[in-house]
């Protein structure tokens, strides 16, 4: 498993610890996996966030601590740390999808999930949940349970949603690498927009 934690700071007056803080939490989507850093979306998030002078945008720092391969259960361990470290205004979480690629279960994928939400929303954090889709070769039954576990998560903790993070790229020529699973660096500005049409809304809002 390899470990991937980078922090962007975006500051606008010259006072780092001022900015408030956007926590990515997730897996290899997240993580850049088999691209550059600096082509993720999570870089090409925290760019967008940086404020002209005459913006009037406030500042935010974006800390990516995506790890390739990390499950739920692997991220409800690591999480409570990271909450306390970076106190963070709004949690981005990512995570299942290595969960549903093994076929574990969804009931404690799920479980996982809320549990998450509630220790950020408990810390004084807003949550925003992105979902996730199986390949069909999963069969009918669990990938339309796995898609489903997500909408219900958000209805029930009463957060926004990323409905499918990876849309608008499987048609797409060139928008996955090799292995059929993980987006190319061409790929990661739509996963920047998909995110950032439910993310945008929560910046304004307190």
């Amino acid at each position: 498993m390899k470990l991937f934690c980078l922090l962007w700071s975006v500051n606008l007056l010259g006072a780092a610890q001022a900015a408030p803080t956007i926590l990515v939490f997730g897996d290899s989507l997240s993580a850049a996996y088999g691209i550059s850093v600096e082509s993720g979306w999570v870089a090409l998030l925290a760019r967008r966030l940086q404020p002209g002078p005459q913006s009037g945008q406030p500042a935010y720092r974006v800390v990516n601590a995506s790890v390739s391969g990390e499950t739920s259960a692997g991220g409800l361990t690591r999480l409570p740390k990271l909450l306390a470290a970076h106190r963070p205004h709004l949690t981005i979480l990512e995570l299942g999808a290595n969960d549903g690629l093994r076929g574990l279960s969804l009931a404690q994928t799920a479980r996982n999930l809320e549990t998450m939400i509630g220790l950020a929303q408990k810390q004084g954090g807003k949550v925003l949940l992105v979902g996730m889709r199986l390949p069909p070769n999963y069969g009918a039954a669990y990938t339309g349970k796995f898609q489903a576990l997500f909408t219900d998560i958000a209805r029930k903790k009463k957060v926004h949603l990323v409905p499918f993070l990876l849309d608008g790229i499987g048609a797409q020529p060139g928008r996955f690498q090799a292995d059929g699973l993980h987006p190319t660096a061409q790929a990661q500005p739509i996963l920047l927009d998909n995110v950032w049409r439910e993310l945008r809304p929560m910046l304004t809002t307190k």
